[in-house]
């Protein structure tokens, strides 16, 4: 320091006064009692408080203190509130700027000993309080924190994840059963006893029951394998799986008497209105005004070996009053559509609309639109074009769309094809390919709707012959319906023609779901008759499996390997696989024939197609040189 500046001695020079002390005032209380509350926002508090104090000019409301930091809309909002009342206390011209007679100065804490900067424990006290604890942990004793006991999961009673796991642990107890269950049998299994939909979400959420699978899966207690899914319990799931079942027989055999007298006077006030008394019930289910049933009687009976007289007796009139004829839960008409409630519905692939000849595309659109068709653009993992049922679901007050009705895909699929991408289908392997995967699709009447004349094939990478043989092929070998149209035009016309005779046909009709995975591809007793199925599958359900590159099984990419080979057509590869489900199968059969000629007509006599014809010894030793040629085929 130069020796010709003084120093200077004397006392600092006093900061000047908040020029807001009202609201000081009303931060250091909410603080304090937030303190003694042993509230974390008493640290908000104080950095509201530190920054009020060093705004150097006064404010008209709470409003304009939101430039300042740590001053956000729930501290304004309280501030606006005092305010308001200290003007209906004290009059609309009261000042704000300084305090009434009588009051403390602002910025006293709850504890006097302490000053209010001081509120917030430092960081050394912090690190002091984290090692005191560690130690106390060393030690064994309490002066840590002690870690708090994590919680068992368990599903709530008639929620989505106790449904699953009831109905998956009463599937295990049948003798003989498989020990898993596909999504759409544990879903229609599991909804009795579960008070939301597996499928459809509650008004103004996402969720559905099926939700709480996911968490199933991850507290380890449900497993998903497979594809399609198969669901199983695992060793903990099954354990608590068995004592929710427990639980649920004891609510069942407690007496009517007892559970009477749990309840309090206005649940026996309605459960005297009910008329009957289902033990099988929650109590918030007695105490409801509704009738309870007992939707989950089958499945129970086949679980714990109860036997129907069990069951009723289960349910005991009260006396002096008449006994209600009860029905059960699950609505009649809840897998199918009666007639009458559900519309014909033309639904288009998007890629019809989208892309290449955007006028050519666009045309159809404006065509269907013109002939009147109702039609529907979505993504289709198969086909171009097919139809479906659409329930006629009525609109709810207050919501902007209508909820989605169920919807049943009818047996008929277009797949349409111009002579360009005929031709480009041929030549890099797609039309086999697409046949194939429409076969196997679930629908029983697949149509190919081949546009253009024999002139457009002209100009195309393959002769005219060869294409008009691939059209024959497929309806005469495939089995497809093929119809010619000359244009888009004519193609809108028969989409508008076959849309009005689907919904005469089904008009008068009651349609019901079935599920694919469980019941597979049977042919029903109206298809023989030759009266349309009815017995029809959901679109989610075909959609899903028509997936292009979803798991194989070993029998289908057999199958794919087979057509491979020039010659094998899918009748031919179906009939080989009814011998020899799997290469393995059929390589073990190689392995039994004594000679090389032997193995060489193994599959000679196997017959294939209406027919019934042999598949040949050419084919059989082609298919032969394929798997059992250790090197290189020549």
């Amino acid at each position: 320091m130069p020796a010709s500046e003084p120093v200077r001695f004397g006392r600092k020079r006093a900061l000047p006064s908040c020029p807001n002390p009202l609201f000081l005032q009303w931060l250091t209380d909410l603080r304090d009692e937030a303190k003694e509350k042993g509230l974390k926002i008493q640290y908000t508090y104080q950095k509201a408080i530190n920054s009020l104090n060093k705004y150097p000019l006064p404010l008209k409301n709470a409003k304009e203190a939101k430039i300042l930091q740590n001053f956000g809309d729930g501290i304004c909002k309280i501030l606006d509130d005092k305010l308001q009342r200290h003007y209906r206390q004290n009059g609309p011209n009261a000042s704000i700027h300084s305090l009434p007679k009588g009051a403390p100065p602002p910025g006293r804490t709850y504890n006097n000993n302490n000053s209010s900067n001081s509120l917030a424990p430092s960081r050394k006290e912090i690190k002091e309080r984290n090692d005191a604890g560690d130690a106390g942990k060393d030690r064994g004793g309490d002066g840590g924190t002690k870690k708090k006991k994590k919680r068992e999961y368990v599903p709530q009673q008639r929620s989505g994840g106790y449904a699953v796991l009831l109905t998956l642990y009463r599937q295990q107890q049948i003798p003989g059963s498989k020990g898993y269950m596909f999504k759409m049998e544990l879903q229609s299994e599991a909804q009795p006893l579960c008070d939301k939909s597996f499928s459809v979400p509650d008004l103004g959420s996402k969720y559905t029951a099926w939700s709480s699978v996911s968490t199933l899966i991850q507290k380890n207690l449900l497993i998903k394998t497979h594809n399609p899914a198969r669901y199983s319990l695992t060793d903990e799931g099954l354990a608590l799986a068995e004592r929710l079942e427990s639980v649920e027989k004891e609510r069942r055999n407690v007496p009517v008497e007892g559970r009477r007298g749990a309840a309090g006077p206005e649940e026996e006030e309605e459960e005297e209105e009910d008329a009957v008394v289902d033990l099988t019930a929650s109590d918030e289910e007695s105490s409801s005004s509704s009738l309870a049933v007992r939707s989950d009687q089958s499945l129970s009976e086949r679980a714990s070996g109860e036997t129907p007289s069990s069951g009723d007796a289960g349910r005991l009139p009260l006396p002096g009053k008449t006994q209600v004829t009860m029905t059960t839960s699950r609505k009649p008409n809840r897998d199918c559509l009666l007639p009458g409630t559900y519309d014909v519905i033309l639904c288009v692939d998007f890629i019809e609309t989208t892309g290449g000849s955007h006028y050519r595309k666009q045309e159809l659109v404006k065509e269907l639109q013109r002939n009147g068709v109702g039609f529907d653009v979505r993504k289709l993992n198969v086909g171009d074009f097919l139809w479906v049922a659409r329930e006629k679901v009525a609109p709810i007050p207050g919501q902007l769309r209508a909820p989605a009705g169920r919807e049943l895909v009818l047996d008929y699929i277009i797949e349409r094809k111009r002579m360009d991408d005929l031709c480009g289908s041929i030549i890099d392997g797609r039309f086999r390919e697409q046949k194939f995967r429409l076969k196997r699709c679930g629908l029983r009447r697949p149509i190919y709707l081949v546009e253009g004349s024999s002139s457009s094939a002209a100009h195309l990478s393959l002769p005219e012959a060869t294409l008009q043989q691939a059209i024959v092929n497929t309806q005469v070998v495939d089995g497809f319906f093929v119809k010619r149209v000359q244009d888009v035009r004519e193609s809108a016309a028969y989409l508008t023609v076959m849309t009005r005779y689907l919904s005469k046909l089904y008009q008068n009709r009651t349609l019901v779901c079935r599920s694919r995975e469980l019941e597979g591809d049977v042919p029903s007793d109206e298809e023989e008759r030759g009266n349309p199925s009815c017995s029809l599958i959901s679109f989610a359900e075909f959609n899903h499996g028509a997936v292009k590159n979803k798991c194989q099984t070993v029998r289908e990419v057999f199958a794919r390997q087979l057509m491979q080979i020039s010659g094998l057509s899918g009748d031919k590869a179906a009939a080989i696989l009814e011998q020899y489900g799997t290469p393995h199968s059929l390589l073990a059969a190689y392995e039994k024939c004594g000679s090389e000629s032997e193995k060489e007509k193994l599959l000679s006599c196997i017959r294939y197609g209406k027919l019934k014809r042999n598949l040949g010894p050419a084919l059989s030793r082609t298919v032969y040189q394929l798997y059992c040629t250790p090197g290189a085929l020549t």
